[in-house]
């Protein structure tokens, strides 16, 4: 829901930094993959009971998850590198659930399981409604410039690292945060279907 205004204040000074990076040689995968690098480490943290400290990699990988496409924006724009910017983003994604699992199964388990589920159904609505939209020749910059679709929703980019951060300030109330927010996952994938439903029509 804040993606997009989030992208007009981030955006700016996102591509004057890759602009810099890309003039030094980095390259947009090579950024993609250290922000998958700093995710599986903050997962890797929370697992084992510092998700204080796993905050900052996942922050930092956070940001390099924005900084690859200004990057590649500056150098070369590859239909591999979007592809491997949605994979690594799910992966983090669903680690840092995972992490609070394996740090405390009996108290997080069945939250975890359901937050792990209600992430799968939304990026299935996600990439489902990506794919008939490139058939379909749809194009949208409200969420700045990406290699896929992008569909708004309740609960988007900005909101799931807003809950990341407030797991990991208080772990304690995972569960409860989980329950909730898996919830409000349900209601954006349930909103992504009535959309492609009255986008693409039967026929």
């Amino acid at each position: 829901m804040l993606d997009g205004m989030m992208r007009r204040l981030i955006d700016p000074p996102l591509d004057r930094l890759g602009q810099r990076l890309a003039a030094r040689g980095v390259t947009a995968d090579g950024v993609t993959l250290a922000g998958l690098g700093l995710g599986l480490a903050a997962a890797g943290l929370i697992a084992l009971g510092l998700p204080g400290l796993a905050l900052w990699p996942m922050l930092a990988g956070r940001l390099a998850d924005g900084l690859d496409g200004a990057v590649a924006r500056a150098s070369r724009k590859t239909d591999f590198g979007g592809y491997l910017d949605i994979v690594a983003d799910f992966l983090v994604y669903g680690a840092v659930p995972l992490g609070f699992v394996l740090l405390d199964p009996a108290a997080n388990g069945a939250a975890g399981a359901f937050l792990l589920t209600s992430f799968y159904v939304n990026g299935a609505t996600f990439l489902g409604f990506a794919i008939l939209a490139e058939r379909r020749k749809m194009e949208t910059r409200a969420r700045g410039v990406k290699s896929l679709y992008f569909t708004g929703g309740l609960l988007e980019g900005t909101e799931t690292i807003a809950f990341f951060v407030a797991i990991c300030l208080i772990p304690s109330w995972f569960a409860p945060l989980a329950w909730g927010f898996g919830a409000l996952c349900f209601v954006t994938a349930l909103s992504r279907v009535l959309l492609a439903r009255r986008v693409f029509p039967e026929g």
